[in-house]
């Protein structure tokens, strides 16, 4: 028998003890070993809940605890996480976990202190909720030159912009619905403002070009300036508005960079996420044997981000005493400027600025909406980011959003 704690005991963590019960048979014919949970760490007590007389209020109890083997951190945010994390690798447990704020802040500094104690840092759960995506990643696409990942990797955000769409609601009263809901926080701007979202894509990027992305250094732009016009001007163009995470490698003056942004994009039906709606996650991954590969399911939620959680359990269970190749390099990613990333834009300006945007952009398509008589829109050739700017200060824009093509 293998026993195992659970820090924190919210929305994730009584989830993880729900999916190790009622498939309790499963599970332990899977990890050939029956598991456990022996601790739950929380500030509260649960009186009446099954696992009531599980529940503690100290971390040392669980960490000066020889039977705990592997403790499964589902607490969220940096500290005291980060710490406790820390503490029980170096005492030679496995630690699994679901926060993606501390895999992105620390990542390769708890893989190493779990090798050198020969345990494992498993984080299945921290970019796709119940989406298979690390595993794959680190295992499954190693014969392949993995050079693109994009993903749609917010359930919230995503909400909020399809039922923007279909329902053609203001992003306030949408936002207020995902509260009451509990598709959002009551302060939402982690995932608004695509915080939640960059810190995922530095996740996956590190592991797919086995380097260190740094979170911060990726410029990173939320959903909150979406109005329903830009939604009509998408309906317009036959695409949709999306909230993607998207970082590519390439080569600039024979030097390899990664370009990586989070921001708004009109995706058209050429691409498998423009179907993606609601809650609901994908990952979209280009390898250079591969291609195209999506990866598509609950990226939140209770059970099936708990039921990732339960598969990197199973997988330390079945490693006790092995360590986990993880191709993620400390080393540094470079992380170009997106000033000379090259795409479409779709523009949106007053009426009166015909001449001006044909001197600057050429000829252009006029997109034309019947309730706004004042202004139109338009779309760009490729343009670098920084050319786009320079032209657009000159005109004197309404708006732009970015437009993402699978040829880019």
């Amino acid at each position: 028998m293998t026993k195992i704690a659970v820090l924190g005991y919210g929305t994730v963590g009584s989830g993880v003890a729900e999916v190790l019960t009622r498939n309790a048979k499963l599970i332990n014919n899977k990890a050939k070993e029956e598991i456990e949970i022996k601790y739950i760490l929380d500030l509260r007590d649960f009186p009446g809940d099954p696992n009531e007389k599980k529940v503690v209020h100290d971390f040392d109890i669980i960490l000066k605890d020889p039977e705990v083997r592997i403790v499964v951190e589902v607490m969220g945010g940096l500290h005291p996480a980060y710490d406790f994390t820390k503490a029980a690798l170096e005492a030679g447990k496995s630690v699994c976990t679901s926060n993606k704020e501390l895999v992105a802040e620390h990542g390769p500094e708890l893989i190493s202190i779990a090798h050198a104690n020969n345990v494992n840092y498993l984080f299945e759960a921290s970019c796709g909720g119940g989406i298979p995506i690390i595993r794959p990643l680190n295992s499954s696409l190693t014969a392949d030159d993995v050079d693109e990942i994009t993903g749609i990797l917010n359930g919230t955000t995503n909400y909020i912009l399809t039922e923007m769409t279909q329902k053609g609601l203001k992003y306030e009263d949408v936002l207020k619905d995902a509260q009451e809901r509990g598709y959002a926080e009551r302060n939402p701007e982690a995932d608004v403002e695509g915080y939640d979202a960059v810190r995922k894509l530095a996740i996956l990027s590190s592991l797919a070009y086995a380097r260190t992305a740094d979170y911060k250094k990726i410029y990173t732009e939320g959903i909150t300036k979406i109005t329903p016009d830009d939604i009509d001007y998408a309906k317009a163009l036959g695409m949709e508005i999306k909230l993607l995470a998207t970082s590519r490698k390439t080569i600039v003056d024979g030097v390899k960079h990664c370009y990586a942004l989070v921001s708004p994009f009109l995706i058209g039906q050429d691409t498998p996420l423009y179907s993606v709606n609601g809650v609901y996650n994908a990952i979209l991954v280009h390898g250079n044997m591969l291609g195209y590969a999506m990866f598509y399911g609950a990226g939140a939620g209770s059970l099936p981000t708990a039921s990732a959680v339960v598969s990197d359990v199973v997988d330390e269970v079945r490693h006790l005493g092995r360590t986990l190749v993880f191709n993620w390099n400390p080393a540094q990613l470079d992380i170009a400027s997106i000033e000379n990333d090259k795409r479409r834009f779709f523009v949106r300006v007053s009426a009166d600025k015909a001449d001006t945007v044909k001197a600057e952009f050429g000829e252009v398509k006029k997109v034309e909406l019947a309730n706004l008589k004042n202004e139109f829109g338009f779309v760009t050739e490729q343009l670098s980011e920084k050319e786009f700017n320079e032209k657009a200060e000159k005109v004197g824009i309404i708006s732009r959003i970015r437009i993402k093509d699978m040829a880019e």
